[in-house]
């Protein structure tokens, strides 16, 4: 595989899989206002980057999420793999190459997760381009259409008065050398330092002024007017940065420099400062609001729920209902409202017992609304003030809107939509409507809107229903948590140019990375449906083979389990395959309500979960409540740092009420053995010796001889350590890696700028999880997985090799997992966990498991 040159000039091959798209549709202002350089970009489905010609590698940031390469004619070609991908700090990204080393066309240059980049970046556009002060342009390239690596993809030629090959641009005519001299010392402010975007704010802004400006940061010096130069200082937030620059607008550049270095463009938006005019080039910034809804536009939006759907555009535009502001008389309307509320209570009730999981879940909290006294009292409030029934409801209901809106909490603000939807359904019954009228639905349907309320996504037709697209909305309203329980794929806060997408236009909706395709041709349509089908295959295929046990490839037993928070979490799970319940969590029993649960309650519900897993074990963890889990009922002492107070077990020992009632009620499951027990936030022995006695005495005062297991949670570094003395006292471990990660690094699991460093595949967590599991061994033990690594499917081999017997897992991924781990031995699961036990970062052994992974195709 080799790059030709006609004509002076280069061709370059894809690097990528994908689709080649128009750099217009990447969505940042630098890359489609092609202020790095001009070129295209890939929306990949190859998870390798290869080499688009032969060449030398001139830069590689420390994040490994692009890469720059000088060809042997001078071109320097930058590959920047996704949109913010720098805020990733290198995880999910495996460099081959180093700065320095000649390349052949084709040979590979990174290997990347596409999951995880498509789950945590801004977008998986992939801008391929020739970097401006090079001395060559694009000439030809082929835009929307199907690539595979080695393709030819564009052709570029020398600009003719630029200096190829330099990869700095001479001074502008006019420059002055000689003249004034202007320098200034500014520490780097922004977050990730000098990477792509600022580099080419700082070219932008010196490009249109005179004279020499040069960066210096320790021994090393770039010239402004070079992006690839700049990004090869290496500069990184509070860096002292040395700026220098002579001629006649010295003192301009200066200023323009060190405003980018302070972060100034990030304020405004990404644009270049406002001290150097924005060349006549530079597009204007491609926002969802601004980019032309056209044939082959990308609109990038907030996955709600996974998948990928082809289909044509439905709009669906709810009008508001009008009411009437001036009432009939106190009495009238005060009979208008409660007959209307009567008419939707019992429409809601009737739903409710017929529903089931996600859905009977919303319309339950329907019915509280409904019946919320406060919303009650101030609707009759208007009603007396001389308000129409319906101005009367939709005043109250909006009041509580604002409130929710004004409180500044994602969660709070989404819960809108359930009032909005109640206002809409009491408002309808009182203009005789007997519901939500159900919408038609054309096959194969997406469906657009600015926003969906719970009752109009149940009110669609389901076997016509492909997808979703919202202009507004959040990732956990009950819109995204229905659409993903339905499996419809979603997307949300897509933004207003999705409402000028017109009716029955082509779509190709892509909610795993978080893009809505408008008419993006037939061939690359053919290509979804056939990827549709496969996957559509490959998932039938893996749930119809997880209702067998799961054994590796050479014998051994591995038993998958879920993760379980509410009876619909059981019945999903049962349907998935899974061989049990590895965690109940009982918090859902206790939160949201103003007073505890009773032992009759609590017995009922874990009956129900046992009824629905059909006599397979369920592993009831003690109430985890305290910390970030507080409930109204239970006032804690106040604590400086909640995470390491009164937590897990702590609480209940603290409570013992409260536990000998929890006991109890899992006691009287039947049939009994079917429950085990499993104990959060242990530390020591004694925890368990007094939990075991209560448990005793539970047994005794029922009447049971019989023992039953108890676990423990290794979920602390202290309970790792001693888990060969824990191992004495109790029946089986599992392991939560979420907790056990936090404590280990020292990091809130919480944190939002912490968030991408937190890897439960850190080497120090690995070797905890490996003492654990030589401690269960030696006393024949069964060790689990019951955290957010458990269902992590590159993270398996690992575990299983480090001595895991039981993952755990969400219930949607037991299937993959059980897929995955009958195409393992042993041996090669052993082999992998010593190597990474050896590795000195979580971002090594993921390395090594995304290797493993890509090979095997997981």
């Amino acid at each position: 595989m080799r790059a030709t040159e006609p004509r002076g000039g280069l061709v370059l091959l894809s690097p990528l899989a994908g689709w080649s798209t128009p750099l217009d549709e990447v969505p940042d202002p630098v890359f489609a206002g092609r202020m790095l350089g001009d070129g295209l970009a890939i929306d990949p489905t190859g998870a390798t980057l290869h080499a688009p010609c032969d060449g030398e590698i001139i830069a590689l940031p420390e994040s490994k999420h692009a890469v720059t390469l000088r060809s042997d004619g001078g071109a320097e070609i930058l590959m920047h793999i996704g949109v913010d991908t720098v805020g990733l700090r290198g995880e999910g990204f495996e460099a081959h190459v180093t700065v320095g080393r000649r390349v052949a066309a084709g040979e590979r240059l990174i290997t990347f997760d596409l999951d995880l980049i498509a789950r945590r970046a801004k977008s998986l556009l992939t801008p391929i381009l020739v970097v401006d002060g090079g001395g060559f342009t694009v000439v030809r390239s082929g835009e929307s259409r199907e690539v595979a690596v080695g393709d030819v993809l564009m052709e570029i030629a020398p600009a003719g008065e630029a200096s190829a090959g330099s990869g700095a641009r001479e001074p502008e005519s006019g420059a002055a050398p000689g003249g004034d001299a202007q320098a200034r010392l500014v520490r780097v402010a922004l977050e990730h330092g000098i990477h792509a975007r600022p580099a080419a704010l700082i070219v932008s802004a010196v490009k249109a002024l005179s004279g020499e400006v040069e960066l210096a940061v320790r021994d090393r010096t770039a010239n402004a007017r070079s992006t690839v130069a700049l990004m090869k200082l290496g500069a990184r937030k509070g860096d002292e940065v040395r700026i220098r620059a002579a001629g006649r607008d010295a003192g301009r550049a200066v200023a323009a420099v060190a405003d980018v270095l302070a972060g100034a463009h990030e304020q405004a938006g990404g644009s270049p400062p406002a001290a150097a005019p924005k060349p006549t080039s530079v597009r204007p910034p491609q926002t969802a609001a601004a980019v032309e809804v056209r044939p082959g536009a990308a609109l990038p939006g907030v996955v709600a729920s996974r998948g990928m759907a082809v289909g044509q555009a439905v709009r669906l535009a709810v009008r508001e209902i009008e009411v009437t502001p001036a009432g009939a008389g106190v009495s009238h309307e005060t009979l208008q409202l409660q007959r209307a509320r009567e008419q939707v209570r019992g429409r809601l009730e009737a739903a409710r017992a017929s529903a089931s999981g996600t859905a009977r879940e919303i319309v339950e909290a329907h019915l509280e609304l409904l019946d919320d006294p406060e919303l009650t009292e101030s609707a009759l409030a208007h009603i007396a003030d001389g308000a129409g029934a319906g101005h009367a409801w939709r005043q109250a209901i909006r009041a509580d809107v604002e409130a929710l809106r004004a409180l500044g909490d994602p969660r709070m603000a989404e819960r809108v939509d359930d009032l909005l939807d109640l206002e809409r359904q009491v408002l309808l019954s009182m203009n005789g409507h007997a519901g939500a009228a159900a919408q038609d639905l054309p096959p194969d349907a997406i469906v657009l809107a600015a926003e969906l309320l719970p009752s109009q996504l149940v009110g669609l037709d389901a076997a016509r229903l492909a997808g979703i697209c919202l202009a507004a909305g959040g990732a956990t309203s009950h819109v995204s948590i229905l659409a993903a329980a339905m499996g419809v794929p979603a997307l949300v806060a897509v933004g207003p140019s999705l409402l000028r997408v017109v009716e029955g236009t082509a779509l190709l909706l892509d909610a795993d990375a978080g893009v809505l395709h408008v008419d993006p041709g037939a061939e690359r349509l053919a290509a979804a449906r056939r990827q549709l089908a496969l996957r559509t295959a490959r998932r039938a295929a893996e749930r119809e083979a997880a209702q067998q046990d799961c054994y590796t490839a050479d014998g051994a037993r591995i038993e998958v389990f879920a993760n379980v928070g509410s009876l619909s979490d059981a019945q999903t799970a049962a349907r998935n395959g899974a061989e049990g319940c590895g965690l109940l969590r009982t918090e859902f029993l206790f939160l949201e309500r103003e007073t505890a649960p009773s032992e009759a309650e609590q017995q009922a519900e874990y009956q129900r979960l046992a009824e629905a897993l059909a006599g397979k074990p369920l592993t009831v963890r003690t109430l985890d409540i305290g910390g970030d889990k507080p409930i109204p009922y239970l006032p804690m002492p106040a604590e400086e740092n909640p995470a390491l107070g009164l937590r897990g077990v702590r609480t209940s020992l603290w409570r013992p009420d409260l536990l000998r009632q929890q006991l109890r009620a899992i006691l009287g499951v039947r049939p009994y053995g079917q429950c085990r027990i499993l104990l959060p936030m242990i530390t020591d022995v004694a925890e368990i010796r007094s939990v075991r006695a209560a448990i005793e005495e539970a047994r005794a005062g029922i009447g049971r001889q019989e023992p039953i297991e108890v676990g423990v949670m290794i979920e602390t570094p202290a309970s790792a350590l001693m888990a060969d003395s824990i191992a004495a006292e109790a029946d089986f471990f599992s392991i939560g890696t979420n907790d056990l990660t936090q404590y280990t690094l020292a990091m809130d699991r919480g944190h939002p700028e912490l968030a991408a460093r937190l890897d439960a595949l850190h080497p120090a967590v690995l070797r905890l999880i490996a003492r654990t599991a030589q401690a269960a061994q030696a006393r024949k033990r069964m060790v689990a997985v019951c955290g957010g690594l458990a269902s992590d499917p590159v993270a398996a081999p690992i575990l299983i090799g480090l001595g895991v017997h039981e993952l755990s897992a969400v219930p949607a991924i037991v299937p993959r997992l059980k897929a995955l781990i009958r195409g393992l031995t042993l041996a090669e699961c052993a082999g992998m966990a010593s190597e990474a036990l050896e590795q000195t970062s979580a971002e090594a052994v993921r390395a090594l498991a995304l290797r493993r992974a890509g090979r095997d195709g997981v």
